[in-house]
C-alpha cells in the first residue's frame, strides 16, 4: 500500500533549490523524492536526539 502523501507549497531561496535540484539529480531521484528524504532524515535525527 502507498503511503498517503500530501501537496504542499514552499518558498525556498534560489540557491537552495538549486542546489536540492543538484544533489536530486546526482542521486537520481525527483526533487520531491529527494526533499521528502532529506526532510525524513532531519526529523528522526531530531527525534532521536531527543
Amino acid at each position: 500500500m502507498k503511503a498517503c502523501k500530501q501537496k504542499v507549497s514552499v518558498t525556498l531561496d534560489a540557491a537552495l533549490l538549486q542546489r536540492a535540484r543538484e544533489l536530486a539529480k546526482a542521486d537520481d531521484r525527483s526533487l520531491s523524492q529527494y526533499i521528502n528524504m532529506v526532510l525524513y532524515k532531519h526529523i528522526t535525527q531530531t527525534d532521536m536526539a531527543r
